[in-house]
C-alpha cells in the first residue's frame, strides 16, 4: 500500500483525491466513462457555464472534471463525510468557483445551507445507494424543486435489473474479477483505502468521525433505472430515462 505524502506546504491534497480516483477506479472501470457522458449531457441542455450542485460530493471528483471541462462553471459540492470533504477542501481550497456544505441528505432542512436557491443541474454518481427508496423518493422531489426551468438532474448508480439474475450473476463474477485483478495490480481496495487515511495525521481524527457516522458499509437501496424515471417524473420533472448504462449501473437523466 501506498501513502499520500506530505509535502513541505502540508498534505498534498492532490495526492489524496487521485488516491480515491485509483480505488473507485478498482470496483468502477468504466467510472470515466460516465462522467464524460454526463458532462455531455450537461454541455447538451444548459450549456458550459452552468451552477451546479455536487451532491454526495465525497471528495469532489465530479466537480474536478466539471471545471476541467468547463472553466467558468460554479459548484457548490454536499456531503456528510467529515473524511472525504476534507480531501475536497484540501484541493479545491482558494478556488472561489467552488463551495462545499457539510449536510445531511436524510435531514429534511439540508437545502438551507446552499448558497444558491436554484441550480442549472445536480450530479451525482455512486453515492444515493445510501439511502433507501422511501428518502430517495423524498430527496427527488427535494431536488425537483432546487433545478431551474429547463435544468437537469442526473443520477449515475447501481441499478441493477431484478427480473434477469442469470445476466447479474454473470455480470458481479465479471466485475468481482475485474476487481482482483486491479487490486493484484497494486490497487488499494475500500477497507485498505480508508485504513491508510486512518493512519494519516490529518484524516485521522476527520475518517474516524466517519465511521461513526455512516458504520462499514451502506445499507441502502438499489432500485432499477424504471424506478428511478418513474419517482423522478412524479416528483416534478418533465422527463426522465437512462442516458448512459453499464450490465449493473446507469446513468439517469431527469429534465425539469
Amino acid at each position: 500500500m501506498t501513502e499520500p505524502t506530505r509535502t513541505a506546504a502540508g498534505t498534498d491534497w492532490r495526492a489524496w483525491q487521485d488516491s480515491w480516483d485509483r480505488q473507485q477506479e478498482a470496483y468502477l472501470p468504466d467510472r470515466e466513462e460516465r462522467f464524460r457522458v454526463m458532462l455531455d449531457m450537461v454541455e447538451a441542455l444548459v450549456g458550459p457555464e452552468p451552477r451546479v450542485l455536487d451532491l454526495a460530493c465525497g471528495t469532489g471528483s465530479i466537480t474536478d472534471r466539471l471545471l476541467k471541462r468547463f472553466p467558468k462553471a460554479v459548484s457548490t459540492g454536499v456531503d456528510l463525510d467529515p473524511a472525504l470533504l476534507a480531501i475536497a477542501r484540501g484541493t479545491f481550497a482558494g478556488d472561489d468557483r467552488v463551495t462545499f456544505v457539510t449536510a445531511d441528505l436524510k435531514d429534511p432542512r439540508w437545502t438551507a445551507a446552499l448558497p444558491y436557491d436554484s441550480y442549472d443541474a445536480v450530479l451525482t454518481a455512486t453515492a444515493l445507494h445510501w439511502l433507501h427508496s422511501g428518502p430517495l423518493a423524498e430527496l427527488y422531489g427535494q431536488l425537483a424543486g432546487l433545478v431551474r426551468e429547463g435544468g437537469v438532474l442526473m443520477n449515475a448508480d447501481h441499478m441493477p435489473d431484478p427480473s434477469t439474475p442469470r445476466i447479474n450473476a454473470a455480470d458481479r463474477e465479471q466485475r468481482h474479477a475485474q476487481t482482483d485483478r486491479a487490486k493484484a495490480s497494486g490497487a488499494l481496495d475500500w477497507k485498505q483505502w480508508w485504513d491508510v487515511a486512518a493512519e494519516d495525521p490529518v484524516l485521522a481524527e476527520p475518517t474516524a468521525e466517519r465511521f461513526r457516522i455512516y458504520g462499514e458499509h451502506a445499507d441502502g437501496d438499489t432500485p432499477p433505472v424504471e424506478w428511478h424515471a418513474r419517482v423522478l417524473r412524479e416528483k416534478g420533472f418533465g422527463e426522465a430515462r437512462a442516458v448512459w448504462a453499464s450490465p449493473s449501473d446507469a446513468l439517469v437523466l431527469a429534465l425539469k
